[in-house]
């Protein structure tokens, strides 16, 4: 379990609280520590063990919060790694132009992320950065699958008005 979805909590817990490297690995582990220890209350129903994890990380990060142990925000630096830390991974590495690019798009993405809501914003993180379904959003959100849809298509067009026309080649 660990191994298939401790990519997906850290991705999520990074994202949540503000790029910190050290709290979100400490997020990590305390998410597979709380799921181990309540493993046996989890009921199988496909793929929702990552969004059941993501719920059990977004509670963790609401208690650090709360806790003050950590201060959390979204961040307005990168949200995924660069493509030189990915280069042990086997990963083509982008020229120059490109990697500009993408860091274009992803500064103008990120900043019309930052425009939407707090549950606007939650959901298309969940949806399209951390690749969970629509079931596996809802349970993570502890929200209908009806009213996930409703926060994506919103989100969706208020992305679209604020972010610019895809570049041609």
């Amino acid at each position: 379990m660990y191994d298939q979805h401790a990519d997906l909590v850290f991705r999520y817990a990074y994202y949540r609280v503000g790029g910190n490297r050290a709290v979100a690995e400490d997020v990590v582990s305390e998410t597979f520590l709380r799921a181990l220890t309540r493993i046996s209350s989890f009921e199988w129903q496909g793929r929702e063990i990552g969004a059941w994890l993501i719920t059990i990380a977004r509670n963790h990060i609401v208690d650090l919060a709360r806790s003050g142990r950590a201060r959390l925000e979204f961040p307005t630096a990168d949200l995924l790694a660069t493509a030189d830390e990915r280069v042990g991974s086997g990963t083509v590495v982008p020229g120059p132009e490109d990697t500009v690019l993408s860091a274009i798009e992803l500064r103008e993405l990120l900043q019309a992320l930052s425009s939407l809501g707090a549950e606007q914003r939650e959901c298309v993180t969940l949806r399209f950065l951390q690749g969970l379904s629509v079931r596996e959003t809802a349970l993570a959100m502890n929200k209908k699958e009806g009213a996930v849809r409703a926060l994506q298509l919103r989100a969706v067009r208020t992305l679209a008005r604020q972010l610019p026309a895809p570049r041609g080649d």
